[in-house]
């Protein structure tokens, strides 16, 4: 795997909320795809040399919430290639809530081990244009026991579809099985909010509280949110992760952003688009809810992007997520769109433009050469 040095960065936008923004002029040097230094002196190295000419370099996006089935298909929507056109919105890693739109999925706690462990596997041997897609989301069924969680665990199945899209819809059928899955060091989801397909439940802010999951899914609604005051009850009685998710409603969506900044507490914040959904397939949608909460809410960007980044890498365990040396290269290069008022990726973000894409890089390895969904950037990276 060749070298990459990255010279004539503006601005780095780490996804680390402890240590958000570097300054520039900033060099980057990727060997064997990781990030090994970063330096504002110069850095001599043979090495492919690229020009980000002062643009902002920043993680790759994780979008905390999809609903893979298998490959770069969606039968929710009949549509190939989302995964590729959501790499060309920034997404480097996605997370399963579930394989749950498989058609003829099955129900019994065989099939749905099964299923957890094909997803999981598949994905594994074969990442969509070159996307980290972490599946095999164990959807809860009756009938499962302690010893099938012990199973998939030994198996590498880390994922607990998001509880609510199974035949196990209670907060009391789910608490003990979620007890069984963090024994085994599962993570585990919980779908919050009204009834999203036929034959998923209405999952209230109490139930929230008594099955105790690693993550409360799409606060904002999935597609439709519980109230104001169950979902801060929500952030202020647990120490789950809080999902927002573009496929939710946008008003709870800056009720939660306010809260959680008044709170102080947006470490606990992570984005996810809850598609392929009934709302569709939206490529952009992970930037998009980082230009509405910085926007809206008045978070600055390099905070916001935390949510779709470091913080979503701590609540998973993942190995990328923030531009630190040793760590995978996982990156994007970002600028203000053509037009926009911002005279970089960071104003145009805080003024509620989604940034112009100007190269998309996994493991050091680069996937994308402008983006062909977002507005083409003010400045572009040469080589």
């Amino acid at each position: 795997m060749e070298s990459i040095l990255i010279r004539n960065i503006g601005t780095i936008l780490t996804g680390d909320i402890s240590e958000p923004i570097l300054m520039g002029p900033m060099n980057l040097l990727i060997r064997e795809g990781m990030i090994q230094r970063i330096s504002k002196e110069a850095i001599q190295a043979e090495a492919k040399l690229i020009d980000a000419s002062g643009m902002t370099l920043c993680p790759g996006l994780i979008d905390s919430h999809t609903h893979p089935v298998i490959g770069d298909f969606t039968p929710r929507q009949n549509m190939l290639g989302f995964i590729d056109s959501s790499l060309h919105g920034g997404v480097t890693s996605m997370i399963s809530a579930g394989e749950v739109h498989l058609p003829g999925r099955p129900k019994d706690p065989k099939g749905t081990k099964a299923l957890a462990l094909l997803a999981k596997r598949a994905f594994e041997n074969q990442r969509p244009s070159g996307v980290k897609v972490y599946a095999g989301a164990l959807i809860l069924e009756k009938g499962l026991t302690e010893a099938d969680f012990k199973e998939l665990a030994e198996d590498g199945v880390w994922l607990v579809g998001e509880i609510g899209l199974g035949s196990v819809k209670t907060a009391s059928e789910a608490e003990e099985m979620v007890s069984w899955a963090k024994k085994y060091g599962m993570k585990v989801l919980m779908h919050v909010g009204g009834t999203s397909i036929p034959g998923s439940s209405t999952v209230s802010c109490e139930d929230v509280l008594l099955a105790s999951p690693t993550v409360a899914c799409h606060l904002n609604g999935g597609p439709t949110s519980v109230s104001p005051k169950e979902a801060f009850r929500i952030i202020d009685e647990s120490d789950c992760a809080i999902e927002i998710v573009h496929c939710g409603n946008m008003s709870m969506a800056y009720q939660i952003g306010n809260y959680l900044k008044e709170k102080a507490q947006l470490g606990r914040l992570i984005l996810g688009n809850d598609a392929p959904s009934g709302t569709g397939v939206i490529p952009l949608g992970i930037w998009r809810m980082i230009s509405y909460l910085s926007s809206m809410c008045k978070i600055p960007a390099e905070i916001a992007l935390c949510a779709a980044t470091g913080n979503t890498m701590r609540v998973f365990g993942l190995s990328h997520g923030i531009i630190r040396e040793g760590l995978p290269a996982d990156l994007q290069l970002i600028d203000a769109p053509m037009g926009s008022v911002g005279r970089d990726a960071k104003t145009a973000i805080e003024a509620g433009d989604i940034p112009g894409i100007a190269m998309v890089m996994i493991d050091g390895s680069v996937k994308v050469n402008v983006s062909r969904n977002t507005p083409p950037p003010n400045r572009r990276a040469s080589l």
